[in-house]
């Protein structure tokens, strides 16, 4: 044992009533253990349990029993498996190891119905049972997602860009702006001078004086505040306009949305309501026909010794030594009349089972993948009606803030209004004070007034700009976070997109260099080479051809002259297509790191291949799994390593 497992703990497995097993209590070491017996000694049962408790649904509960149970403890945790009867169901509970079995079933749980296995055999499509696990829908919308980000994040970054373009002129209008004031305000301050100089020389005149400069300074008043409102009002039109823009937005997005009647969404909970059910109903016949078929298999193998006994005493008193009969004849007692009929007969019975049995698990497999396209698209219309009723909400707030700012804007239109009316007013009595004798000075302080005003005036256009300024400069900081997170989704799509065709090229490469080790370590005779060549090809969908990547076998021999052509899959043996699945299942377990969830790998009816293949084949397994655990008929274990530890359920 390496110092690699000796780092693993133990495990102990509790069994009852699953299978054909009453009651098993064992433990396993780390590495390879050998179940080791002849048929029907409950080895398959064993295996089935184990897959129980991971959470296979591949199991059975003991025909005479209503409960069952499989205890699964590794180092300080435990796993359990629960199985009870109810009516013509099994209802299933417990804490399994796994929640979903997919890969362990496809890639570890290795017994003579494994679909991976059966894929060579059957000549199934490899490429889309190596990629059955891998959510390839939800990749894709996930690339969607991202490009719609990556859309979004190239917009913004395109009105930086704008923004930039626009802060040359802006800072030469700020420039202008400020030489402007400066200006001003050394214009101002010398009529400022002459106004005191005048008033210096004219004191006799200062009540006209102060009664001037009362009204102008109103008048001043008033004119800022007319600039303020007139600042308000455009504030308010901008703000107006981004509403409307959001608004335009939204009703475009809406408009984008497809319409999700309510009863669209619970059509589909009615349709995911009856596939469950139907798929209820259907594992309830896959247990009952296991059931069937596990119990057939231990009778005619002649494990059940009682019910055989029984049979074989209702028949000696008339034929005499029944069991000679039934070994000459190859007849066995049927077990539910108890005629004597052929072997053959019951053997093909319990073949149909079998089929019926595949065709099920076939069934229920076919209404998980329509449940889980169902929730998917279940899923899909209420995220469109959430994104709808968002935007529904955002265009109620906006369409009241807009009647709000409206008003606002007809507010401050009203008081400039008042504001004109008051001005007016004001320079009227500043024209009448002017008529009077005091035109120098009046024009002196009309002057210096008007270049007040228009300080102020060209103080307010400097403070908006800046701001302005102010505003972009602050955007453009986040330019190069914006890039990076453009880069960082460039990097992701790049990862999604070659993803599915990384793992096809992962699980080629592994199983065409498993399947070189393997060979060279099985010697067959003339087999030269098995591999795998990617290779697409166009194929119909639906109502259009697309491009499909495929995986196809290919089988290279050797002649009596030593010289190489390719044959045909069909032409294997059948120890050579049993260790061409294994392998290729080998492959799907470590391309996707089930080895990583799955502690257990299991490996059952061998027997088509010849016991010394059978030993390296184990030894070769034995380098990829924590636990291996391998049912074999007693000559061919006597093959296995004897340092790996035995185990007879029986």
């Amino acid at each position: 044992m390496s110092s690699e497992q000796m780092a693993k703990p133990d495990v102990h497995l509790s069994v009852e009533n699953i299978g054909g097993i009453d009651e098993l209590s064992t433990s396993f070491e780390p590495g390879v253990t050998v179940l080791s017996g002849r048929n029907a000694t409950n080895r398959t049962s064993l295996l089935r349990s184990m897959m129980a408790v991971h959470g296979s649904d591949d199991v059975a509960l003991k025909g005479d029993a209503d409960e069952g149970f499989v205890e699964l403890t590794i180092g300080d945790d435990t796993y359990t498996r629960t199985l009870r009867r109810q009516g013509d169901s099994i209802i299933s509970g417990g804490d399994p190891v796994l929640d979903d079995t997919e890969l362990a079933d496809l890639f570890a749980f290795l017994l003579e119905t494994n679909d991976a296995r059966r894929a060579v055999a059957s000549d199934d499509d490899l490429r889309d049972l190596i990629m059955r696990p891998v959510d390839v829908e939800s990749i894709n919308e996930e690339i969607t997602s991202l490009q719609q980000r990556k859309r979004e994040i190239s917009d913004e970054l395109s009105n930086l860009s704008n923004l930039s373009a626009k802060l040359p002129t802006l800072e030469q209008r700020r420039t202008k702006l400020q030489d402007q004031i400066d200006e001003k305000e050394t214009e101002l301050a010398e009529k400022e001078r002459e106004v005191e100089e005048y008033d210096a020389s004219v004191s006799d005149r200062q009540e006209a004086e102060s009664k001037l400069e009362s009204k102008l300074g109103e008048l001043r008043d008033k004119r800022g505040e007319i600039d303020d409102v007139d600042r308000r009002i455009k504030t308010e039109k901008q703000s107006l306009e981004a509403l409307e823009s959001e608004q335009d937005e939204l009703e475009a997005d809406a408009e984008e949305l497809p319409d999700v009647a309510g009863g669209q969404v619970s059509e589909i909970e009615s349709k995911i309501s009856r596939l469950r059910t139907r798929r209820q109903e259907i594992q309830s016949t896959i247990n009952e026909l296991q059931s069937v078929i596990q119990f057939n298999e231990e009778m005619l193998s002649g494990t059940s010794s009682d019910v055989v006994e029984a049979l074989r005493g209702s028949k000696s008193s008339e034929n005499g030594s029944v069991t000679d009969q039934l070994v000459a004849d190859q007849q066995v007692v049927c077990w539910t009349c108890g005629s004597e009929v052929d072997q053959d007969d019951i053997e093909s019975t319990i073949d149909r089972l079998r089929s019926l049995r595949e065709d099920k698990l076939d069934e229920s497999r076919s209404f998980k993948q329509e449940l889980s396209e169902l929730q998917d698209e279940k899923s899909t219309y209420e995220q469109r009606q959430r994104e709808r009723d968002r935007i529904e909400r955002r265009l109620s707030e906006i369409e009241s803030e807009q009647d709000t700012r409206q008003a606002r804007i007809e507010e401050l239109k009203s008081r400039r209004s008042d504001l004109e009316g008051e001005i007016d007013s004001l320079e009227q009595t500043v024209d009448e004070l002017e008529s009077e004798e005091h035109g120098e000075l009046l024009d002196l302080h009309r002057e210096a007034n008007q270049m007040e005003y228009d300080l102020g005036r060209l103080r307010s256009d400097l403070e908006d700009v800046e701001d302005e300024i102010a505003s972009i400069e602050a955007k453009l900081e986040e330019r190069d976070e914006l890039e990076a997170t453009r880069d960082q989704i460039d990097s992701e799509l790049k990862e999604l997109r070659t993803r599915i065709e990384r793992l096809e090229s992962e699980a080629v490469e592994e199983f065409n260099t498993h399947m070189d080790e393997v060979l060279n370590a099985l010697e067959y005779d003339n087999l030269e080479r098995i591999w795998i060549e990617r290779t697409e090809r166009r194929v119909r969908e639906g109502r259009k051809k697309v491009t499909k990547s495929v995986f196809e076998l290919h089988v290279i021999r050797t002649n009596e002259e030593g010289v190489s052509y390719e044959d045909s899959v069909s032409h294997l043996s059948e120890s050579e297509r049993e260790v061409t699945g294994l392998v290729f299942a080998l492959a799907g377990y470590l391309i996707h790191d089930v080895y990583e969830t799955v502690p257990f790998m299991v490996l059952d009816s061998l027997e088509a291949i010849d016991a010394d293949r059978i030993s390296r084949l184990v030894d070769y397994f034995a380098d990829y799994a924590d636990y291996l655990v391998v049912a074999l008929l007693e000559e061919d274990a006597q093959a296995v390593d004897s340092s790996y530890p035995r185990y007879s359920p029986a």
